[in-house]
């Protein structure tokens, strides 16, 4: 008698974890359709004419118009807009993993007198609003003679990006045991080999983590690029999908193939490092 009620409750055990699965996966699908829709919509729209987008927007084209990859190309500029906002943003991105990275090194593995104090210090940068800080930003590089400079925004990327990338990297190198240090100590390798071969390699998932996230905010940022460059030669690509808008009229469908043109780069560097994010935003948190 016994083991029947055992048995019956572990049958509705069973059944309770199962129907709660069920309900966890059909809600992150949801989420998941909620995400992707948007940019299948655009997709979809990118090949559009004009008048079929004002008639039905979100239905499917009844053919396919190609030539709205050739109008936003040639009205974007992408040929000089898509290589700035390329060079910019992997340039900043290089620099300030790396910056964020020997800065993590020193908060998580050399603890000293006023390393809380200058951690937090990193890490309240955070909670700066950027636009608040775009008047006196554009006073202080115009004085520098930074303006219309790939220096001139670069710069300002690696100071926006750098506390969330230190508070990421400290927190997944606190995790580390410092065996592995020691050891390596022990075999004649010094701090920045250390770094290097050992800390550096083992970061893998976090460093992927941080680049995506440093890339996405690089390659939209707007609000920098409009007050602190002016030259046309210079302009990234958020700036040349502005010429779609006009006084009177926009074109839509070619609006939205720029816009499919822009975030391919993205999802591009996501699919490669996607498998790396949830492990770099956690492990520290939980190791640590």
């Amino acid at each position: 008698m016994a083991a029947q009620s055992a048995d019956a409750r572990n049958r509705a055990a069973r059944k309770r974890k199962l129907a709660w699965r069920t309900f966890v996966y059909l809600v992150l699908i949801l989420y998941a359709a909620i995400n992707v829709y948007p940019i299948i919509w655009m997709a979809l729209n990118s090949f559009k004419t004009n008048a079929e987008f004002s008639r039905n927007p979100f239905g499917l084209p009844k053919t396919f118009h190609l030539d709205n990859y050739r109008i936003a190309w040639e009205t974007a500029r992408l040929e000089v807009y898509f290589f700035n906002s390329l060079f910019v943003a992997v340039a900043a991105v290089i620099l300030t993993v790396l910056f964020g990275a020997l800065a993590a090194f020193v908060f998580a593995r050399f603890p000293f007198k006023w390393g809380n104090g200058v951690y937090w210090y990193f890490v309240l940068g955070m909670l700066i609003p950027i636009h608040a800080t775009l008047v006196p930003m554009f006073i202080q590089e115009r004085e520098l003679g930074l303006l219309n400079t790939y220096a001139g925004i670069i710069l300002p990327y690696i100071a926006f990006n750098l506390p969330v990338t230190v508070f990421i990297l400290t927190s997944f190198m606190k995790s580390f045991s410092k065996d592995i240090e020691e050891s390596a100590v022990m075999d004649g390798c010094g701090v920045f080999r250390v770094f290097w071969k050992i800390i550096l390699p083992m970061s893998g998932p976090a460093l992927a983590t941080v680049v995506i996230l440093n890339f996405i905010n690089n390659w939209n940022e707007f609000s920098f690029a409009l007050v602190l460059i002016n030259e046309e030669s210079l302009k990234t690509l958020p700036l040349g999908l502005a010429n779609f808008s006009g006084q009177f009229t926009t074109n839509y469908g070619a609006q939205m193939a720029g816009l499919t043109l822009a975030i391919l780069p993205v999802i591009i560097i996501y699919l490669f490092l996607e498998k790396y994010v949830v492990k770099g935003m956690t492990a520290g948190a939980v190791k640590g």
